[in-house]
Parts: structure tokens; sequence; C-alpha cells
């Protein structure tokens, strides 16, 4: 029998340090995204299925936690990504007709972890720009992301981008099962995987298929794709915004190397357009992900386009080395009305003080006092420990 106090797989207590950690990145984040004139939105933890997986795919199906809601009997989902949340709540709560800007940051629940070490509940921190189709929306996300992983303290990033409509394209008319396969061959760069589903397939599609895992690297497989893929117009118009993205962020931001993936359906499957990840230095795993899902609120009856980014705050935290905190005051404890105002009025100037309780006189290492609270002449005054 499991003792009482073990946690599910995967799913861990925030101490301390790390909480503090995480908040600090947090308020750091949300800060940037106001900058940009994002609003901040909470949507609720749990709602209906329908509306939680409508135009998502089947990806995050499996991710998604269900249950039955005991007032209405109905299916409830806990959410396993914020963005169809938002997407709702731009469609049909605020209604406007322009450009609206919006961040978020709360928990997600998933059925499994991404990896052996994942978590199954992360802290999804995300922002998304509705209202305007053009590549500024997608430039100004691009921007909003790097800027929020360089305001955490992130350094040598490398960005990848990649485009939905191209593996659309080329997959026109193959049915879902065959398609979703494929998606996941590619996914996975599983070449023997991907040779075997491509079997059949009309001969231009299956070569332009197989030589996708290849297109990876800088710039010259943009020329690369325009010679072995075939000149459709939705491949055509992806190559051309990804030229303008590319050159954006190498004017931009010169200290980011950027990349082109044109495999890389990872992720979400309602990405629309183009799409990108983003890495830290000495990981294989992104950090940071985004692009376009205009067609993301269409089932709630506003086709709206959309383009965004999200990341984990808890998987930033575990990358970005914690600040040093401000050291704290240390004061006895008391009823003296003298020493409660001092604590106050120090606590008011935005200090930290820890308020040693009786018999405890050993404990407040947490906050590392240097200074602390004395009686000098009748009057309460702060000293150097």
């Amino acid at each position: 029998m499991s003792s009482a106090w073990l946690l599910p797989e995967h799913i861990a207590d925030v101490l301390p340090a790390q909480a503090r950690h995480i908040e600090e990145l947090r308020r750091g984040l949300l800060d940037v995204a106001r900058s940009f004139g994002c609003e901040l939105v909470m949507p609720p933890l749990m709602e209906h299925i329908e509306s939680l997986l409508s135009g998502t795919g089947h990806d995050l199906d499996l991710k998604t936690f269900k249950l039955v809601d005991q007032l209405s009997g109905r299916t409830l989902g806990v959410r396993a990504d914020a963005t169809p949340q938002v997407a709702r709540i731009d469609a049909h709560l605020l209604n406007r007709d322009g450009v609206t800007r919006l961040c978020y940051c709360g928990p997600v629940l998933h059925t499994r972890p991404s990896g052996m070490q994942g978590t199954r509940e992360p802290l999804q921190f995300g922002a998304e720009i509705y209202g305007h189709a053009g590549l500024e929306a997608d430039l100004e996300v691009l921007d909003l992301a790097l800027d929020c992983l360089r305001g955490a303290g992130l350094a040598e990033l490398t960005l990848d981008l990649a485009d939905a409509r191209i593996v659309r394209a080329l997959l026109a008319g193959v049915e879902a099962t065959r398609r979703a396969g494929i998606e996941a061959a590619l996914a996975g760069k599983d070449a023997a995987g991907l040779a075997e589903l491509c079997v059949g397939l009309e001969e231009a599609s299956r070569r332009a298929v197989l030589a996708l895992p290849a297109l990876y690297g800088d710039e010259a497989v943009l020329a690369r794709a325009r010679e072995l893929l075939p000149a459709l117009a939705p491949v055509r118009a992806a190559l051309a915004d990804l030229v303008t993205l590319a050159r954006h962020v190498r004017q931009a931001h010169p200290e980011v190397k950027v990349g082109f993936d044109l495999a890389d359906v990872g992720g979400s499957s309602y990405y629309s357009g183009a799409r990108f990840a983003v890495y830290a230095k000495g990981s294989s795993d992104s950090i940071a992900r985004g692009g376009r899902y205009d067609e993301v609120g269409a089932i709630f009856g506003r086709n709206r386009p959309a383009v965004g980014f999200s990341l984990d705050l808890k998987e930033l935290a575990e990358r970005v080395p914690g600040r040093v905190g401000r050291p704290a005051v240390r004061a006895p404890w008391s009823e003296d009305a003298g020493l409660r105002a001092a604590v106050r009025r120090l606590r008011e100037q935005g200090e930290t003080v820890v308020c040693i309780l009786p018999g405890h006189g050993h404990e407040g290492q947490e906050f590392e006092c240097d200074r602390e609270l004395v009686a000098v002449a009748g009057q309460w005054a702060v000293r150097a420990l």
C-alpha cells in the first residue's frame, strides 16, 4: 500500500526557493507581454469537453483528462492547452472587431508527460494576437517570444522556422489516419517508417514528403526546398513568408541563430501557417513554441486570424539560474508598539522582515538575513549582522 503523502507519477510539489524563482519569472514575462499591449486573461481550469477540444486535433484529445460534471451530467475536460480557451474568450466574451492582444499564465494538466523527466502539470505562459492576417502579427509574436526569453535570462538562443502549409499541401487528400502516421514519422525523423507510409502516394507528393526530413539547416534549406518541392501555391507562399520572418529576426535579434526545419510538425495540430520553435544552448528540446493558427476559433463562430506562442514556466525555471534574493531583516517577536511600527515601516519600504517567533531563534535562514532590528537608546534601529 502506497503512503498517503506520495503524489502521482510526474506530479510534484514546488518548494519555496523554486516557487519564488518561478513567481519572479512569471511576473517578468507578464510585464514584457504588457509592454507589447497584451491584456491578461484567466480562463477556467476546466470546461465542457466540446469547447476544449473543438478544432484542436486528436493529439490534444489524448492529453486531456476527462470527468463527469455532477451538476449537469456532461463531460468536462481539464485543460491541456489554454489556447482554445483564449480563442473562445476572444470570439464570444470580448467579441472585438479589431486587433486583440491577450496573454495568460496558469497550470495545465496532461494525461502523460512529454518525456521521462517531464511533468504532467506544466505552468503554461502564452501570448496571442487576434484579428490581423498579415505577417506583421507573426513578427510581433516572434519579437515578444524572444524578448520574454532574453528577459528571463536565456542567451544563445536558436530559432527554428517551419510552416504547416507545406505538409498540408503535400498531404491534401490523404485520409486522416495515414496523414497522422506520416506526420508522426516526420516529427520523429523516422525515415524507414516514413518511406513505408508514403507507398502509394502520388509520385510528386511522395518524393516531396520523403525529402522533408533533410530540409533542415540554414538559409540554403529554402533554396533546396524550391527545387525539391512541388510549385504549389501554399508551398510557395510558405517559403516566401519564411524568408521574411528570418530576415526580420536577423535584423531585430542578431544574437539569435536562425534555422529552418520544414519537417517540423511537432506540438499542436491546429497550426495553419508559419510556426516556430526556440531552443536554448545545450538542449534538444524547445523552450517555446508558437505560430499561426487562424482556424482555432472557427468552432466558436469567429474564424479570426490568430498567432501566438507558449512555454512552460516550470521548464524555463529549470534552465534559468535563480536570481539572488535581496537579504532580509531579522526582528525579535514582541508586542512592543515601537518594534511593530518599525517592522511595518520597513515592509512598506519593500524590505522583507522575518519576525523570529519565541523558541525559534535558530530559524529564518531561508531569507538569508543580513541585518537585524535592535533597540538602541529606546529606539528600534537596523544593524548589520
